[in-house]
């Protein structure tokens, strides 16, 4: 069986786990225990994950079996885009410190997957891609409430809509079928992954010398800088070659959020209003947080810049007197009873029209990972400075899959 093969089957035991895991959610988060169709459906999908796992694991042996046989050796690591074993990381690691020409023959063919490997190109192990994907969730918030799929060998992803629905049935007699409704309508949104590309710096001393690992300074300088061109594009992004933002206005061909999903919020240009005659911006909240249907405030968040949280805390009632006061001890800060989250990129300006913040279930917000991870060495560019350069090339798309789970904040100068 070929790794090609076992990626495959890995990719289904995901998708077998994160179906089992709809189910048990869907029941969570509607406050009951599953039904028994649900709990049979859940063992079925747990017992064809588990039977995955035994022949992943046979085919796995097998190919290194076979490995060892071609190199005369034993071999415990995982091939191309495998595991990411000691050995394979080993190899890694030599490849960042002092590049291609320190791998053995065996090292190399371990970290090439079709790219020319004298062009500098490595596809990084498996291991080294969770640990940089982790360091980009928990550097962008977005990303840990967004669905994420990862592509292994098709080039986009089909999400399946439904852009109308049926009209309600009808009262009719006993012999009676009612009208014909041809109102169902399907459609589809495509994610197709585009490029995306950093190059970064390291002096040849810190590598050399520095107590933490090359893999770990390139690891967390590539996170940084892929974060935050994924965190902009997630927010303002205009589709064309990278993601479509969740600011950004969307139509029919586009795809994406309209303005029928936005909710004024009164401002003067640089703050929310507060006062009685030109309304009070916290009344905006409470619209916006019912115009969002409720079966969408379990997993509802609240997401702001700093700056228009600030705002959100200086509203006040009649009297003076602060009408938000954040939760303590073990509660979550709250707004309206929904969590909030912060993110540098969402927009922070209150000009008039401005968009200012949103509320939504962002796991509506789907993000496409095509699985490799490339870094390239630069030596010689950068050998008057005594640095070694690193460019980390990704392919990422992302897009609202469906409007209605977001409701969105636009600033409404009342004042001017």
């Amino acid at each position: 069986m070929t790794t090609l093969k076992i990626r495959e089957l890995k990719a289904k035991r995901s998708k077998l786990g994160a179906d089992a895991r709809a189910l048990m959610e869907a029941a969570t988060s509607a406050g009951r225990a599953m039904t028994g169709e649900e709990e049979q459906s859940f063992d079925r999908l747990m017992d064809e994950r588990d039977q995955l796992d035994q022949t992943i694991e046979r085919a796995e042996r097998l190919l290194d079996d076979d490995r060892a046989a071609l190199d005369g050796v034993p071999d415990d690591g995982p091939g191309p885009g495998g595991g990411g074993g000691d050995e394979q990381m080993a190899a890694w690691r030599s490849y960042l410190l002092s590049g291609r020409s320190a791998l053995t023959e065996r090292q190399a063919r371990a970290l090439n997957a079709g790219n020319d490997p004298e062009g500098g190109f490595l596809v990084a192990p498996e291991q080294f891609v969770q640990q940089l994907l982790q360091v980009v969730d928990d550097m962008m918030p977005l990303r840990g409430l967004a669905t994420v799929q990862r592509l292994t060998t098709a080039e986009s992803l089909g999400v399946p809509t439904r852009d109308s629905d049926l009209d309600d049935a009808e009262w009719t007699s006993e012999v009676a079928t009612g009208s014909q409704d041809d109102g169902l309508r399907f459609g589809k949104r495509e994610l197709r992954p585009h490029p995306l590309a950093k190059r970064v710096k390291v002096s040849r001393k810190l590598l050399r010398a520095a107590a933490i690992g090359p893999e770990a300074i390139v690891r967390d300088r590539m996170a940084y800088r892929h974060a935050t061109a994924q965190e902009n594009a997630f927010m303002t992004g205009d589709g064309n070659q990278k993601p479509l933002g969740l600011f950004t206005v969307g139509n029919a061909d586009l795809g994406g959020i309209t303005t029928a999903r936005d909710v004024d919020v009164p401002t003067d240009g640089s703050g929310f209003v507060h006062n009685s005659t030109d309304g009070y911006a916290a009344d905006a909240l409470i619209t916006a947080k019912y115009t969002l249907k409720p079966q969408y405030h379990p997993r509802a968040r609240w997401l702001f810049h700093r700056f228009v949280l600030a705002e959100i805390r200086k509203v006040k009632d009649a009297d003076g007197n602060y009408i938000w006061k954040p939760g303590l001890g073990d509660r979550s800060d709250t707004i309206l009873e929904i969590p909030y989250v912060l993110s540098e990129f969402a927009p922070s300006t209150m000009a008039d029209n401005d968009y200012i913040g949103m509320l939504g279930d962002f796991s509506y917000y789907w993000i496409v990972d095509a699985l490799q991870f490339e870094i390239q060495r630069l030596v010689e560019l950068y050998a008057e400075s005594n640095q070694v350069g690193f460019i980390g090339r990704a392919e990422v798309d992302a897009m609202p899959v469906l409007e209605e789970p977001f409701v969105r904040l636009q600033s409404n100068d009342t004042v001017a």
